[in-house]
């Protein structure tokens, strides 16, 4: 078999980059293992402003640009609704927090994304004596749904093979790279947590941070809106709620804890005040890097040979602006921006 691309890992980052790939009518074969869970576990939303400290995420505009009509189109190659639009509001615990919320409404990347109108909470069973803020542009993306929604589609037009990638039977060329009976003009590794035992690029600073999130069945709680408090709870529909998540540097395995599951229900009971049950609890790695932007680009010594990873807790905002950048880098000599270009740390 000759393909343009042998594309390793399908998170959010290797299924964005196959997209790219099909809209420049390239040729690939998927390689997948599923063994890395941080794309089907994640909350999936999709926020343009840090709620902790009210500052912009990086680029928030160019990526929500990119994103948005990828997903749309996904949704119709896979006859499915994967992009909920519901708005993120934010809990303000004091005057102080209101205070810095209209002040950052003036800051650079931010305005066009922070509500400066106040919401008063009517909700019985929410505890939110100061108000909530609003953030413009936000949604959630179903990515268990999406990323197996788009596996089937690949096995379907015989673009995947699910099984974990040798390393060993990797042999490499100049102008090419062959693995087991394919030949391939560049290979893309896009396997989140699981670079770390890529040998090619197992020493870049990917450090990786364990999250775990609850799903809960709260009938009375009634929220049509994404809450950010001390954790998320995030809509699902039919009463259930998505709360998360933890970050956790130690454990780098997919367990769930009944240390993170108390963490997690402490939190939530502190403006939380109705019955609620608890369905299912989840863990994943994901893919951090120190300085917080993605590992993107070529490897130093070994042609067509490159690197797509680091997206950390939002990949659903990033990945499709990111495969715009690699793709761009390999195919018409593009440049990366610098804070993503993995050349950094070589």
């Amino acid at each position: 078999m000759k393909v343009d691309y042998i594309v390793v890992g399908c998170g959010l980052a290797g299924l964005s980059f196959c997209e790219k790939l099909l809209e420049n009518n390239k040729s690939f074969i998927v390689i997948d293992n599923n063994s890395q869970q941080s794309s089907v576990v994640a909350g999936g939303l999709y926020n343009p402003v840090t709620l902790k400290r009210f500052t912009p995420v990086w680029k928030s505009e160019e990526q929500l640009a990119t994103a948005l009509p990828i997903y749309k189109l996904l949704e119709q190659k896979l006859n499915s609704t994967l992009d909920y639009k519901i708005p993120v509001k934010r809990r303000f615990t004091s005057l102080e927090e209101q205070n810095n919320w209209f002040s950052a409404s003036d800051k650079k990347g931010l305005k066009p994304f922070i509500n400066t109108d106040l919401f008063v909470n009517n909700n019985p069973y929410i505890d939110a004596n100061f108000k909530l803020g609003e953030v413009f542009q936000t949604g959630r993306l179903d990515t268990k749904k999406l990323i197996e929604n788009y596996k089937k589609w690949l096995s379907d037009n015989n673009l995947l093979i699910s099984e974990t990638f040798n390393y060993d039977a990797l042999i490499l060329d100049e102008s090419k790279v062959i693995y087991q009976h394919i030949t391939a003009k560049h290979i893309v590794f896009a396997e989140g947590f699981g670079m770390k035992q890529n040998p090619y690029f197992k020493d870049l600073p990917l450090s990786g941070t364990k999250g775990q999130l609850l799903t809960i069945h709260a009938p009375e709680l009634k929220l049509d809106y994404v809450l950010k408090s001390s954790v998320f709870v995030i809509p699902l529909g039919e009463d259930l709620y998505r709360v998360g998540s933890t970050y956790e540097q130690k454990d780098k395995t997919n367990t769930i804890t009944e240390d993170a599951k108390e963490m997690l229900l402490n939190k939530l009971k502190t403006f939380v005040k109705c019955d609620f049950e608890i369905i299912n609890q989840v863990a994943g790695i994901r893919p951090t890097v120190k300085d917080r932007k993605p590992l993107v680009g070529k490897h130093p010594t070994i042609p067509n040979m490159y690197l797509f990873n680091g997206l950390g807790s939002r990949g659903v905002m990033i990945a499709p602006y990111v495969a715009d950048q690699l793709f761009n880098f390999i195919e018409n000599n593009g440049s990366l921006d610098t804070e993503i270009d993995c050349s950094r740390f070589f």
